[in-house]
């Protein structure tokens, strides 16, 4: 009898993308859902750092838990941006419109990622 190979626990998650709708306003609607939900668990993950500082928990599963949680905050970030810059590459009605747009995307990814 073959023996089934070993799988991790851990469930690989798809890349993060823009949410495939119909209309734009439903695109941006269940994008605005995913990021909010993505936002959700890391403040849950917060709540749990805070937790395991007021129980004096080692440092070291502090440090683990922070790191985490920048983590999920950095992919919000960077879900939230990729889906702006589909979105001003989609809604743009010409080129030099297009362009001022994505200028000011590409801005704000500079002064904050």
């Amino acid at each position: 009898m073959p023996i089934a190979p070993k799988t991790s626990r851990l469930k690989r998650r798809a890349p993060a993308r823009c949410a495939v709708a119909d209309s734009a306003d439903e695109r941006r609607n269940e994008h605005k859902r995913g990021v909010v939900l993505r936002l959700r668990r890391a403040e849950g993950q917060i709540r749990g750092v805070l937790r395991m500082i007021e129980q004096d928990e080692p440092r070291q599963d502090i440090a683990q838990q922070l790191a985490a949680v920048r983590k999920a905050l950095d992919r919000a970030f960077f879900e939230m941006m990729a889906c702006t810059l589909e979105s001003e590459i989609g809604d743009s009605a010409d080129g030099v419109d297009r362009q001022e747009r994505m200028t000011e995307v590409l801005g704000i990814l500079s002064k904050y990622a």
